[in-house]
């Protein structure tokens, strides 16, 4: 950072922020997939994968049971695989598209709290172009999606 055009206000944090830096994306990896394996979880565990599949009767999401495992495994492994950093590109990438969906067909509709899924979406299509990076399983294996 401190090799970047603009001039930084407080230079003696150039050296903070070239240390750091490299710890962005996986702080957002690990926050983001952490944060989804609960979510999965009280699918796995509770009534909440009744509510789901419901709630995909009624918006005409079909086969809604198989829907409703789909984003539990997701939500639950997937999350788990995106803090790893292992198939990040691909997890994601439908972890993106989930939050699309939850956003343009739910939460819009309803007309209130869109906000965070369309957050976690650009959070994931964000992790989907970048990949895993150095710190992950994926860069571990020097293999990506």
């Amino acid at each position: 950072m401190s090799n970047a055009p603009n001039r930084l206000i407080v230079p003696a944090l150039a050296p903070v922020y070239d240390r750091l830096t490299p710890f962005a994306w996986p702080l957002l990896r690990v926050v983001c997939g952490l944060l989804l394996v609960p979510f999965g979880w009280s699918k796995l565990t509770g009534p909440m994968f009744n509510t789901d599949v419901a709630l995909f009767h009624r918006l005409g999401l079909e086969p809604a049971v198989a829907l409703a495992w789909f984003i539990t495994l997701l939500e639950f492994f997937g999350g788990m695989l995106l803090a790893a950093g292992f198939l990040t590109r691909i997890v994601a990438a439908m972890i993106a598209v989930e939050m699309l969906v939850i956003t343009f067909a739910v939460a819009v509709p309803r007309g209130s709290g869109w906000q965070l899924t369309l957050l976690w979406a650009t959070c994931a299509l964000a992790l989907a172009l970048v990949g895993g990076g150095r710190y992950s399983v994926d860069g571990a294996l020097k293999r990506e999606f």
